[in-house]
């Protein structure tokens, strides 16, 4: 199981990003996906989540209304959409994944694999 998140990249502030985040191997195609953020010095934070299996995305407080998260046809490759950036939006972002059905979580624990991130750098 592999999990490649892309896109990242130096923006200004109230710019936009769309990140990616190619699965292989065993797919997610009916199974939780989400997004993460570590910003420099700062715990892992929730940032989106989705179980293809059903139900609605989820979305960390602070990023609710700005992002979206969505996939391909196939399930295969995860996106985030991220409008209206601001600095405090600067961080690392990885993609995670988890073969479960049901609501998805915010915790980190809960989330057995991760991508390795993308840097994603929102200048003032």
């Amino acid at each position: 199981v592999q999990l490649q998140a892309s896109g990242g990249g130096l923006v200004q502030a109230g710019g936009s990003l769309r990140l990616s985040c190619a699965t292989s191997g065993r797919a997610f195609s009916n199974h939780a996906v989400g997004w993460f953020r570590q910003a420099p010095g700062k715990g892992r934070e929730f940032v989106a989540a989705i179980n293809w299996s059903g139900g609605r995305p989820s979305y960390g407080k602070s990023v609710k209304g700005r992002f979206t998260i969505s996939g391909d046809n196939s399930k295969t490759t995860l996106y985030l959409q991220m409008d209206n950036l601001t600095p405090e939006d600067t961080a690392v972002y990885y993609c995670v994944g988890k073969y479960a059905v049901g609501p998805t979580s915010p915790n980190v624990a809960w989330w057995p694999y991760w991508g390795p991130g993308t840097q994603v750098t929102v200048s003032s």
